[in-house]
Parts: structure tokens; sequence; C-alpha cells
């Protein structure tokens, strides 16, 4: 049986209480820009999480759009107080025009810290694109043993957090306590 709900990560209330294997928040946490609702989207999520069950979320890596930004938006670094904003708080300057894309940008250091105060336990913080995240087409573009040789360095890699940091997404996998 598969049910469908609408709802806000910061109020599953639509949702039962517990029993899931897994909890997949692939997106809330970066447009969430308050941290105080990224805490209460988690705890939403420890809530339906059985123990001993896994939670997945992905994250918008602080340092790792720089490289899609030279490339699409040059004119970005432009705005020094934007920048200055951006490196400092993950997000626009407060006051900053509406419009684009709102959305909160994580340093790898603060996303384990996150999600352990709402009781989980790591497992690992990953790069998504460790050390090819301005170029994931060159990746694309190979084939057969030669892919499955950069696949599995890639993998090797994805947890180191001075690659993860240059990805432009992270992933967070970790569990509730058994």
């Amino acid at each position: 049986m598969c049910d469908f709900a609408v709802a806000d990560a910061r109020d599953l209330s639509k949702v039962p209480e517990s029993g899931f294997d897994a909890v997949l928040m692939m997106g809330p946490l970066y447009h969430l820009i308050v941290e105080g609702d990224r805490e209460i989207a988690l705890g939403q999520a420890f809530l339906r999480l059985r123990r001993g069950g896994v939670i997945f979320s992905s994250f918008l890596s602080r340092l790792g759009i720089f490289g899609d930004l030279m490339k699409r938006s040059p004119e970005w670094i432009e705005d020094q107080t934007h920048v200055s904003s951006f490196l400092a708080c993950g997000k626009r300057p407060e006051g900053a025009p509406r419009g684009g894309f709102r959305g909160y940008f994580a340093r790898v250091s603060e996303i384990a810290p996150l999600h352990e105060a709402a009781g989980f336990r790591t497992i690992v913080v990953a790069g998504v694109e460790p050390a090819i995240s301005a170029d994931d087409e060159s990746f694309n573009g190979l084939e057969g043993e030669q892919r499955e040789r950069w696949l599995d360095l890639l993998y090797r890699i994805s947890s180191d957090q001075s690659a993860a940091g240059a990805s432009r997404h992270l992933l967070y996998v970790d569990g509730k306590p058994v």
C-alpha cells in the first residue's frame, strides 16, 4: 500500500509518526533558509523514522557552487555585499530583492551537528560530485571500464571533507539509533 500526502517539511502532522524504514529529504533543507526551520524539519523526520531507520538528506554546498556561478553568472562577483553575506551566512543578504533562487548553502562542518541535535547518529557526509563539481559533463561522456574506475575513485574520495566541500551537492546519511 502506498499513500501520498502533500505537506510542509516543518509540519508532517498529515504523516503518521514512526514506522518508516527510510526518510528522503532531497530538497527541503536547502530551501529552508532559517536554521530553526531546518531543525524543526529534521525533528519531524526523526519522529517518523523507526529505530534503526536511515535518513538521506541533501544540501547545497556553500563552496561548491562557485564554479557554476563563474560559468553561468560571472557578474555575481560584482556585488561584494552579496558575496560577503553568502560566504558568512550561506544565503542572500537580508533585505535583498526577491526573485531567482532562494536557498541556503551549507558548510560540510555544520551538517552533522544539525542532524545529531535532532537525535540522529552520523554515518557519512559525502560530496555528490567530489573533485568534478564544475565539469560533470566530462564524467557523463565516459564509458565502460574507464567510467567505472573514475566512479570508484570519486566514491572513495566523496567523504573526504575537503573534496565534499568543493562538491555542488552534499549528501548526509545517518540513522536513528536502535
